[in-house]
């Protein structure tokens, strides 16, 4: 196991980003407009994914405190039956803390600051850090899964990361 626990915080990309799941941005994104023209719709911007008994989605609000920088990172966790995406309603940044798997553990984890105005789906089954707001308590919308069956898997980490800017 490497001696290095930090995990230093980079900034959103789409490519980055893209072996977690989606950013949900306009920019960039296929758009037409709606409603006698006087609405643009940005259109099919994550792929929300359910699956097991009885999936259905949920829309939530989620109110978060803030954390404070440099964090310490004991905990992730995924959702083996649906993504999770989080649209944030407050004009603030927050973090976006995933992983990728490794044999069923999570490996090193990535930190990516996600900017006002801009959100995140982290797609099925995929290691992530609890929601994780910035500079003042903030509310998010949040679609995910509900339906039968056990869509929630935390693991522990032996020693603690350090999430700090870079």
């Amino acid at each position: 196991m490497s001696g290095d626990r930090t995990v230093l915080i980079e900034p959103l990309t789409k490519t980055g980003f893209a072996p977690f799941g989606q950013v949900l941005t306009t920019e960039g994104a296929h758009h037409y407009p709606i409603n006698n023209g006087m609405t643009e719709r940005y259109h099919d911007l994550a792929n929300v994914a359910l699956a097991g008994e009885n999936a259905r989605p949920l829309i939530s609000i989620f109110r978060g405190r803030p954390y404070a920088l440099p964090l310490t990172l004991e905990m992730v966790e995924r959702h083996p039956l649906g993504s999770q995406a989080f649209m944030p309603l407050s004009p603030r940044p927050f973090l976006a803390i995933v992983a990728p798997d490794a044999d069923g553990t999570p490996a090193q984890p990535r930190a990516f600051l996600v900017p006002s105005g801009i959100g995140v789906n982290i797609g099925i089954n995929v290691w992530h850090g609890v929601l994780t707001a910035l500079e003042a308590q903030s509310d998010f919308l949040v679609v995910d899964r509900g339906g039968d069956g056990n869509n929630l898997e935390e693991h522990f980490f032996e020693r603690p990361y350090t999430v700090r800017m870079s």
